[in-house]
């Protein structure tokens, strides 16, 4: 199909899924990456319950915390904690 043709198909609202090549689709930087850090036990139990609190799982706290930290500091912008963690389990 010609770009031209697709284009018109997406402004116009069609379905283009079909003539997308999803295989080599990747979300930019979002690949994963395996790291090992090693935390007090005192911790881990408060992580823990912090995620038992909220239904999700420890690594899911710790992954929300650590982005709303990074966030913070990269914008410069007061830590604001937020009680919603994403249920990746």
């Amino acid at each position: 199909m010609k770009a031209k043709k697709f284009d018109q198909q997406f402004d116009d609202g069609a379905d283009i899924t079909a003539s997308l090549d999803v295989s080599k689709g990747r979300r930019v930087l979002q690949a994963q990456k395996r790291v090992n850090v090693d935390f007090p036990t005192w911790m881990v139990d408060s992580l823990d319950r912090e995620a038992s609190r909220l239904g999700v799982t420890r690594q899911s706290v710790i992954k929300v915390w650590l982005a709303e930290r990074l966030q913070a500091t990269t914008s410069h912008a007061p830590l604001q904690r937020t009680t919603k963690v994403a249920t990746h389990r």
